[in-house]
Parts: structure tokens; C-alpha cells; sequence
């Protein structure tokens, strides 16, 4: 299979992008499945309900969220109405929504995506290793999945890491997304594991991490807040890794996928 992964979709610079460079990167490359994680799709938090059914519509299969999952009120109740907008597994229980999911791609295998939150430098959650080992449990590779995707929503690159060789051997990719800065690590671990610690965002990268430069330079400079974040709404760039798994699911390829913007080009050649 050939998979396809977008970091966080900050802002209408990000959706943008994303409608506009995806449904031709599909038929170009002839990606069998695509996740898009979705956590900055509203005004730069959270998502609404008809920004991820435009995600959806521009070729996202899965859509994944992070720590502002319901940062937009409305996703609550939303949710509950998606199999395909998942959020972190480990939130505590009671929280509305699934984190994993089973679809069907085009090519008709099964590929669960399971969305998990870190702990280092985060809000306390439950534990995110045993969460994602029990998703798994339950559809392991080459039996119930032909392809399980992790994207991990965390702070650090070592806790990143950390759950890409937890889990070698058990998933096709584990990728890291929340700091909207692209790794360069992106590499197959010894047991058939494609990685990379942080897919980065798909927005304006003449920003600070996707916000408008002036209120963040600011708070720098003066440790003062004077006004709210404002998403950058110049030329993005989608970025984001592809792999391509063998008949038991686990990656043979992987690639960084950066188009458009300001970033140094990379487009997956499979």
C-alpha cells in the first residue's frame, strides 16, 4: 500500500493547501490512503464540524486531533457523528468520540489509525503507550489490519521516538505531529517501522509556528500578552511523509513530503 500522512492543518492558510495540492498528489502518486491530522484546522484551534468534512472532501480518509481536539465547542456532540475524525486515545474515559478507527482504503485493505497524546511537556493524560498497545492488540498487523498508522500528538521528539521503537515490528508507521516543525529523521527501524518524529504543519512557514509574527515576537521580547494569536494566512506548504508497506504491512519506503511555500521541495517519487 501507499500511504500518505499531513501534519496539523493550521488555519485557513493550511486548509487552503490542502484542498488545493491534495487531490492531485493522490492521483500522482496514487496514494492508496491519506491521513490528514486536523488539530489547527479552525482559526488555528480545533476543528469544526465542516472544516473536517472539507478535509474529508479533498481526499483525507482519517482526520486526527491532538490537545485542542475541543477547542471548537460544537466538536462534543459532532464527533459522536464521525467514524472517520478521531481523537487522542488516551483522554480520560468519558470523553466523547473514538481514538482508533478501521477503514477501508481504496485498495480495499483495512488500515487502523490510532491517535495518541504524549505526556512530556503536555496536559496530564492517561498513558499513552499502554492506550495505543490495547488499540493494537485488538487488530494486529497482517491479521485484522493490513496497515496501522500511529500519529502521536506530543511535545517531545524523544517521546516521539520513544513510541516508534515501542511499537516496531507492530505498525506500519508511527509519526509524530504538534510541533509543526518537520523532522528530518523520517527512517524504517529495524523491524519494519517507517518513523518520523514530527510530519510538521500544513500552513504559512514565514510565521512562528503558523501564527502571524508580531503578537509572538512580542511575547518574547516584552513577556507580554497584548493580543490573541492571529494563524498566518501567506503562501503554505504541505508537508507531511509517505510510505509504501509490503504484503505484511510493514514500510519499505519512506519519504518527506513537502510541496509549495517556502520550504525546500520534496515530492514522494515512489
Amino acid at each position: 500500500m501507499r500511504l500518505l500522512f499531513l501534519g496539523d492543518v493550521m488555519g485557513r492558510a493550511g486548509r487552503d493547501v490542502v484542498t488545493e495540492r491534495l487531490p492531485g498528489l493522490i492521483e500522482r502518486c496514487r496514494f492508496d490512503f491519506v491521513i490528514v491530522n486536523g488539530e489547527n484546522a479552525s482559526h488555528g484551534r480545533g476543528i469544526t464540524e465542516a472544516h473536517f468534512e472539507l478535509l474529508r472532501d479533498a481526499g483525507a480518509d482519517v482526520v486526527t486531533l491532538g490537545d485542542h481536539a475541543f477547542d471548537q465547542r460544537e466538536l462534543m456532540t459532532a464527533i459522536e457523528r464521525h467514524d472517520t475524525l478521531i481523537r487522542p486515545i488516551n483522554f480520560p474515559p468519558g470523553a466523547p468520540g473514538r481514538g482508533a478507527t478501521m477503514v477501508t482504503g481504496r485498495n480495499g485493505h483495512q488500515v487502523l489509525v490510532v491517535n495518541a497524546l504524549g505526556r512530556v511537556f503536555m496536559p496530564p493524560m492517561d498513558d499513552p503507550f499502554r492506550a495505543v498497545d490495547n488499540a493494537i492488540a485488538r487488530c494486529p498487523l497482517g491479521e485484522q489490519a493490513d496497515a496501522i498508522v500511529v500519529d502521536f500528538h506530543a511535545e517531545a521528539t524523544s517521546e516521539m521516538q520513544g513510541m516508534g521503537h515501542y511499537l516496531d515490528g507492530r505498525v506500519s508507521l508511527v509519526v509524530g505531529t504538534h510541533t509543526h516543525i518537520p523532522t528530518s529523521d523520517h527512517r524504517i527501524l529495524r523491524g519494519g517501522t517507517g518513523l518520523m518524529s514530527d510530519a510538521g504543519m500544513c500552513g504559512d512557514y514565514d510565521s512562528v509556528i503558523g501564527m502571524e509574527l508580531e503578537e509572538p515576537l512580542n511575547r518574547f521580547v516584552t513577556g507580554l500578552a497584548t493580543a490573541r494569536f492571529t494563524p498566518s494566512e501567506g503562501e503554505a506548504t504541505l508537508c507531511g511523509v509517505a510510505i509504501e508497506t509490503d504484503r505484511a504491512g510493514l514500510c519499505i519506503q519512506i519519504q518527506p513530503v513537502r510541496i509549495g511555500g517556502s520550504l525546500s521541495q520534496a515530492v514522494p517519487q515512489f
